[in-house]
């Protein structure tokens, strides 16, 4: 088994160990944060005008931002490598589609996609995964398709990992991970940096690109 492979186990056990805790906690709910719905806004809005196919949230993990996005319009469905997660998402969400799947292995068509969330799903990645992972994403995004990144930030410093709740992490410098981006074949739009809140540690990093 490879190092990756070996990885991408070990996560999709953790998070069904810790599926229905997580599923309740209070980061889940978006209402509370409002920077984090600005964002969310202003990439449907991009996918929406671009026009260019249905989106998918990968790492949906109990289904509320693939929710909120539906929300905002968008044809929405959910991945996640964990089947617990999934099991939760379609009960909290019986009218949404989420399936089973890994990040690095899509089972979808070349541009099949007009735009990706991948909300604080390619944390636990390995550094040396996340091109692969980019490239997967772009490989499915339709030409003009957007993609959403969110991550912990690393303010200042560079890529380290830290104690998640769940498994390894890491926290990435925002340039860093841009510039990643930019190799892969994205061009950055925007991003958004938000401090941590009361009961976060690390700052959060957004980045709005589409794949050129």
């Amino acid at each position: 088994m490879s190092e990756s492979s070996s990885c991408l186990r070990t996560t999709a056990a953790a998070y069904d160990d810790i599926a229905v805790t997580y599923a309740g906690l209070p980061r889940n709910d978006l209402a509370h944060f409002p920077l984090d719905r600005a964002v969310l806004a202003a990439f449907a809005e991009s996918v929406r005008a671009a026009g260019a196919g249905p989106v998918a949230e990968l790492g949906c993990g109990p289904g509320p931002v693939t929710a909120h996005l539906r929300d905002l319009g968008l044809d929405v469905f959910g991945v996640d490598l964990s089947p617990v997660m999934i099991d939760l998402a379609r009960k909290a969400y019986p009218d949404l589609r989420f399936d089973i799947g890994s990040m690095d292995a899509l089972e979808l068509a070349d541009g099949e996609l007009g735009g990706i969330a991948s909300w604080y799903s390619v944390i636990h990645a390995p550094p040396q995964d996340i091109p692969s992972y980019l490239a997967e994403f772009r490989r499915v995004l339709a030409p003009g398709g957007h993609l959403l990144l969110a991550f912990f930030e690393s303010e200042g410093g560079p890529v380290t990992t830290f104690d998640h709740a769940v498994v390894t992490a890491y926290r990435w410098p925002v340039d860093d991970l841009a510039k990643l981006a930019g190799e892969a074949g994205f061009a950055e739009i925007g991003r958004m940096l938000r401090e941590p809140r009361e009961g976060e540690r690390h700052r959060r990093g957004h980045l709005l690109m589409h794949r050129q």
